[in-house]
């Protein structure tokens, strides 16, 4: 018996659609993670892009635990002198929630080209619609 290694063009890709209404972002996103990344199939290869396509839908609906709503803040620079900003994520909820579940699922990809690769697969929307029916999706669970 051999281990198996997947190659690029072995890969089969399917698309899922998850609804992140009553969600939890954490639990929701290591679920992402871990579609994207291919380790939901048995033919997984550590250094091969093996993911799935994941769409999400009504990120606007996801919840934050405890009062992280408040004090849990999303931090950047704008690359001038004293360029520090701060934003609250009850704020980043109501303006931009594609990017708080974006932001979570990044992190927890591999960093460099094949993370990259694997992150162009999300697409995340903030309402019930998308553009990939075409695809023809399949619906996905999470547990909550």
């Amino acid at each position: 018996m051999s281990t198996f290694m997947a190659k690029p063009s072995n890969v089969e890709r399917q698309w899922y659609v998850i609804d992140a209404n009553g969600l939890t972002l954490g639990r929701l996103a290591t679920q992402v993670a871990m579609m994207l990344r291919g380790k939901t199939k048995p033919t997984f290869t550590p250094h091969i892009d093996t993911g799935d396509y994941v769409i999400v839908v009504n990120a606007s609906g996801m919840k934050l635990t405890g009062k992280k709503l408040d004090q849990k803040i999303y931090a950047y620079h704008t690359g001038y002198a004293g360029g520090r900003k701060e934003i609250a994520y009850r704020r980043l909820m109501e303006t931009k929630p594609e990017f708080v579940l974006k932001h979570a699922v990044r992190g927890m990809l591999p960093k460099g080209p094949l993370g990259t690769a694997m992150f162009k697969k999300l697409h995340v929307y903030a309402g019930p619609e998308h553009e990939h029916q075409a695809q023809k999706p399949i619906a996905c669970e999470i547990k909550k």
